[in-house]
Order: structure tokens, then C-alpha cells, then sequence
């Protein structure tokens, strides 16, 4: 008994002894192989590579390289895959084959190939013969990668009638050859330095780089191809040369230059913040305006081509992702009132807005005065940037976007508002005698002032005259809560989804009555950008609805923003008043008054002051519609106009706006 207990336990100890010393399989050691590639662990992978591979490539070397690769094609989603042999028998032999396949996704698209792989034994071990065509089939000794990219047209910017606001077109690049300067060198720099607005020093350092030779022609300035009189004082520097180059052109400059912004090259800082979008040094990118906002669909999609160079001089493309230009973009903008309301404004600072009160369609959106983006999309001196950026007028900022005090234009609103919750009766005469008035003696030494006197005083007078007392009592008649869900109703405190981003209308707080009773007629902290306030008049002209402005012609038009933010028997008794504000000789938009071409409309002032008795400085507003087919709704602002005329100076503008686009 005891012999045979011997016997069992020597074969167990020989079966264990056996078990341990199996020798490794090389479809585990290739599976293992397979697992470090998939999760790119390049460290790991060298160590299972036979000693003819390591005496062709060092650690460091294998490592780097595909590391270097799979950083510039951008693989990902890598998947590496073989199917091991069914039997776990020991291969005959000291060599052995397996087939597997890799796919990936690269910059230029998908690739994916099958390879087979070589092992060998080596130290009752099994290592993978590794070489290059491991990487990619096609990637043989001596062969290279190559990457080049072809990029995309910009997509144009066209009005709603296909006239071009934004488009590709070419400027003239001037440069010098440093050779053909002799010994006039500073003399020609110097003429050279004011041509361009470069200085001297500037120059300098571009004729001496380090790619420069004496022949070169060296690229110093982008310049406008219809800055025909700088090109024709350059010419005559026989050292300077030009050579027509694209460039995206601005064909109504100051006209549309905050509308529809500029171009420039991206930055450091634009490169780490799209990071996820591809963009690279030398690529264009919108710096603001519709250039900005529409930047993904004006862009476009690098083209992407990934080949294998061969040592003959031959190439295969290993993955290609083929160029998509950018797409157009129209707007419901009509280019020729855009230029009419800019040209009637004629440099004044001020803001306006048009738009299709019926449709929603915004037709121009002008900020005054303005710049010529050309310059800027070219690449702009430091000297034209600091003459721009000092302008005491701010040419640089968008003024259709701001907010404002909208000042008496706010008056048909609150009335609107009043009237649907029967806070006031349209018909009654209110008692107010002289231009000033306080609720009582708690307001101290603040009053209202008004600057007609009448007395009794209803809606109609009210609204033809401008009168501040009557609206600030409709406003604490109203309450603050009624007032401020009011307007409310009307966009006020909502963040629009309008594509050009705008400052959000304020009510704001009304914590006191001096407060409410200001807000009443368009004071106090009530804010409102020139969209919106264009956008406030359209009730007056859909039944109490209010319409959603579009810009894009792709977009839906007649859309309702707001549903009866005032009731119709509100429309019914202020939209005849807005007619008599323009057609009364009383009313204080009559200087707008057009023969045969009935208008409507509001005007405003608001003053900006400290506190009550300084003067402050006025801006005057005036928005109106053509009275029987409302197709046009402009909305003006002009700052300054203490001194000027008050409102009456956009009333003239916003008339002479109407009387030109009335004859075409």
C-alpha cells in the first residue's frame, strides 16, 4: 500500500513538473503583442520584438516613431485584431505566421489593411520579427509618410438678393527684392516704410531673415486692389514688386463693417481653443460680425491627403478626406438700404435697424460711424489699429448691439400695456397743469418735466406730444408688477436667440416710485438694444403679435415670437395715434411726413445725466412704418443731439431713409 502511494505521488510531482516548465505559445505572446498596440503602449511592444528587429531600430527609436505617427495623422479608435489558431499545440518549427488586421481612424479618414506577422523563437521564447511595413503595408525601408492638407474656399456672405457683402476675391501683395536696392537702400526703405505703414525696423527685419537671398522677393504688405493710388506710388520704387494674391474682399466696407465683421489669421490662442476643429497656423478665422457667428458653416473642411512616398519617387495614398468648401450664406439683408441708412447717416454716431415687420425679415443693421474691415482683413498696422481704437467717435463699436434708454419710443409700449389691463381710459382727459409734476411732497425736489403744456390730457394728445407726466402716471397707475410682466411680455429681461449677439433688454428694478414713474416714458434703468426696439413696434402692425427678426433667408419667416403681448382693442386704439404723431402738424414726428406715402411712428429722447437739474447729453430716437403697406419698420438712434435738434435729427434721416427706398 505504501508502494503504491509512492508510485502516485511521483507521477502527480512529474505532471506538475511537466505543467511548469510548458513552454510559451506564440499565439499567446503575438495576443499579448496584439494588447500593447491596441492600447498604444510602444514601450511595451518593443520588448516583444525579436534581436534582428532590435539591431534594426533602438527603444528609443521604435517608441518615438510611432508615437511621432500616430500624432500627426491623428489616429484613434485604433483596433487591432487576430484570430488565434483553434489548437494550442506547439507550431513545428522555429518560426511561425499569423494574419491580423488594424483599423483606425486618421485626419484623413479611415484606414484599415491586413498584415501578416512573423515570430520566431529566440531562448524558448517567441519574439515578433518586426520591420516597418508593421505600421502600414505600404510603409517599406526607405519609404516615408506624407501629409498635406488642401484648404477650403470661405464661403461668400450674400444679401438677400445675392449681392455680395463678403467674398473671395484678391488683393495685391507688395514685396521687395533686396538686390535691386543698391546702395538707395535707406533712402528707398524709408519712401518704402510710409507706402506700406510699416516701419523702417520692420522692414529691415524682413529683407534680413534667414531664408532671404539678395534675388528673393520678399512679401512685406497685403494691400487693396483698389488702393490704386498707394499700388501706383509704389511702382515707381523699382526694387518693389506686387503679385495679385487671394484675399477675402468687403465690397461695401464701412458700410456693412459690424454687420458682417472681417477675417484675420488665427492665433496661439485660437489654435488651443478650437483645438477639437482643426485649425493651424496660417488658417483665417472670423474676428467678429456674421464672419464670426457663421465662422462653421463659412469655413468649410480642409481637404486631407495621407500617401506613402516612395524611394523611385512614386506615391499610394493611404487615406484621403476630400476638401469642403465652405457654404454661402444669405441674409434677409438688403444691401442697398444698408448702404441708404449708412449713407443718410453720414457719420454720425448712432445705430439703426430695419426690418419686414410682417415677416421678420431684418433688412439692415447699421452702427455709424464705421471702419473699412479690408485693411483689417489684409492685416492691419499697429498705427492703423491705435488711430482706430483712439477715435474719440469709437468707430470700432457695434452700436445696434448696445444697450439703451429708449427714452419716449418706450411710450406706445407702456400704453399698449396700460390699455390691455385697463389701467387707463383712452378717452379721458387727466388733469396735469403746468411741465412739471410730482406725485407729492415725498419726492422731494425731483419732478417730471414735460415740454408741452396741455391740459386735460388723453392717450392721443399724450402720444403726439411726448408728454412725460402723463406716462409717468400710467406707469404707477399700472403698478410696478403689471408694468414690469408687461413688458416682460414684450422681450424685455429675455436673452435672444437672435444669430448676432445682442445685449439683453432690461426693465430694470423700479424700487421706488420716482423709478417706476421715469421707466414709465422710456427713463429710469430701462435698457433696450435696436433690434428689439424695432421689434417692440411690431404688435402695432399684427394684432398685438410680436415677430420673431430673422437674418438668414433659410429661415422661417413670419414666425411669432410672442403671442398678444398687447390685446387687439390695444392695436386698435394706438396705431391710428402712431399715423397722427407723424401726419398732425402738431405731432412731433411731422417733419417725417411724406406725401402719398403715409407714415407711422414714435420719436424719443432720452438724456443722459448724473442728476436732475444738469444737462445732460440727448440721444434721439425715431422709429417708423409705412402706415398702409408695412413692409419697411426702420428704427434710428443718433447720439449727441442736445445741440442739434433733438430727435428731430433722426426724424429728418429716417424721412429721407424712406423717400429713397420709396423710388427704387
Amino acid at each position: 500500500m505504501k508502494k503504491w502511494s509512492l508510485i502516485i505521488m511521483a507521477a502527480m510531482f512529474f505532471l506538475i513538473t511537466a505543467g511548469c516548465t510548458k513552454e510559451p505559445l506564440p499565439q499567446d505572446r503575438f495576443a499579448s503583442y496584439i494588447d500593447s498596440w491596441n492600447k498604444k503602449d510602444f514601450d511595451k511592444m518593443y520588448g516583444f520584438l525579436s534581436k534582428d528587429a532590435k539591431k534594426s531600430i533602438n527603444k528609443k527609436d521604435f517608441v518615438g516613431r510611432y508615437q511621432k505617427i500616430y500624432e500627426d495623422l491623428q489616429i484613434k479608435d485604433l483596433k487591432v485584431q487576430y484570430k488565434k489558431p483553434k489548437k494550442d499545440d506547439q507550431p513545428k518549427g522555429e518560426n511561425v505566421s499569423y494574419s491580423y488586421t488594424a483599423k483606425m481612424n486618421s485626419v484623413a479618414g479611415p484606414i484599415d489593411f491586413t498584415q501578416k506577422a512573423q515570430l520566431k523563437k529566440e531562448d524558448k521564447n517567441w519574439y515578433v520579427d518586426w520591420d516597418t511595413t508593421q505600421i502600414f503595408p505600404q510603409l517599406k525601408e526607405g519609404n516615408k509618410i506624407g501629409l498635406s492638407s488642401t484648404p477650403p474656399k470661405r464661403g461668400s456672405i450674400a444679401d438677400r438678393n445675392g449681392k455680395m457683402l463678403a467674398v473671395n476675391g484678391e488683393a495685391y501683395e507688395v514685396g521687395i527684392v533686396p538686390e535691386k536696392m543698391g546702395d538707395q537702400k535707406e533712402q528707398i526703405i524709408a519712401q518704402l516704410s510710409k507706402l506700406v505703414d510699416m516701419t523702417p525696423d520692420q522692414i529691415n527685419k524682413a529683407i534680413t531673415a534667414t531664408w532671404v537671398k539678395p534675388e528673393y522677393f520678399v512679401p512685406l504688405k497685403k494691400v487693396a486692389k483698389d488702393d490704386q493710388a498707394r499700388i501706383q506710388e509704389l511702382i515707381k520704387l523699382e526694387p518693389v514688386q506686387t503679385k495679385k494674391v487671394e484675399a477675402r474682399v468687403y465690397p461695401y466696407k464701412d458700410a456693412a463693417a459690424q454687420l458682417i465683421g472681417y477675417v484675420g489669421g488665427v492665433t496661439a490662442e485660437d489654435i488651443e481653443k478650437l483645438k477639437d476643429k482643426g485649425y493651424e497656423a496660417g488658417d483665417v478665422i472670423g474676428k467678429r460680425g456674421l464672419e464670426q457667428v457663421y465662422e462653421d458653416q463659412l469655413r468649410g473642411q480642409s481637404g486631407v491627403k495621407i500617401t506613402i512616398k516612395k524611394k523611385d519617387g512614386s506615391q499610394e495614398v493611404l487615406a484621403e478626406k476630400p476638401v469642403q468648401d465652405g457654404k454661402e450664406v444669405q441674409l434677409t439683408i438688403d444691401a442697398d438700404l444698408q448702404l441708404n441708412i449708412f449713407g443718410k447717416m453720414a457719420g454720425k454716431a448712432g445705430a439703426a435697424s430695419a426690418m419686414n415687420p410682417i415677416t421678420g425679415e431684418v433688412l439692415a443693421l447699421v452702427s455709424s460711424p464705421s471702419f473699412d474691415p479690408n485693411p483689417l482683413a489684409l492685416g492691419a498696422s499697429q498705427a492703423q489699429w491705435k488711430a482706430l481704437e483712439d477715435n474719440p467717435q469709437k468707430p470700432l463699436i457695434t452700436r445696434f448691439k448696445q444697450g439703451y434708454a429708449p427714452g419716449s419710443t418706450l411710450k406706445p409700449v407702456t400704453a399698449g400695456i396700460a390699455l390691455t389691463n385697463n389701467a387707463i381710459n383712452p378717452t379721458e382727459g387727466v388733469n396735469i397743469s403746468g411741465k412739471q409734476w410730482q406725485k407729492d411732497k415725498s419726492w422731494g425736489g425731483y419732478f417730471v418735466t414735460r415740454v408741452h403744456e396741455a391740459n386735460p390730457v388723453n392717450l392721443e394728445t399724450a402720444l403726439i406730444q411726448s408728454d412725460n407726466i402723463y406716462f409717468a402716471q400710467t406707469a404707477l397707475n399700472l403698478g410696478k408688477d403689471k408694468f414690469i410682466d408687461g413688458l416682460k411680455k414684450f422681450s424685455f429681461e429675455t436673452e435672444s436667440d437672435f444669430p448676432f449677439p445682442l445685449e439683453t433688454p432690461k426693465t430694470g428694478e423700479m424700487t421706488s416710485e420716482i423709478s417706476l414713474a421715469d421707466s414709465g416714458y422710456g427713463q429710469g434703468q430701462i435698457q433696450t438694444n435696436m433690434v428689439h426696439l424695432m421689434d417692440s413696434y411690431t404688435p402695432f402692425v399684427n394684432n398685438g403679435n410680436m415677430i420673431k427678426p430673422v437674418i438668414l433667408m433659410s429661415d422661417q419667416k413670419k414666425q411669432v415670437l410672442k403671442e398678444q403681448v398687447i390685446s387687439p382693442q390695444a392695436v386698435g386704439t394706438i396705431a391710428p395715434i402712431l399715423r397722427k404723431i407723424v401726419g398732425d402738424p402738431a405731432g412731433t414726428a411731422h417733419r417725417a411726413d411724406i406725401p402719398g406715402y403715409p407714415l407711422s411712428g414714435k420719436t424719443g429722447t432720452a438724456e443722459l445725466k448724473k442728476k436732475q437739474g444738469e444737462k445732460g447729453t440727448e440721444n434721439g430716437f425715431f422709429v417708423a412704418y409705412n402706415t398702409d403697406h408695412p413692409s419697411l419698420l426702420v428704427a434710428m438712434l443718433v447720439e449727441g443731439v442736445q445741440y442739434s435738434g433733438g430727435s428731430q435729427v433722426p426724424v429728418k434721416l429716417v424721412r429721407s431713409v424712406y423717400e429713397e427706398a420709396r423710388n427704387k
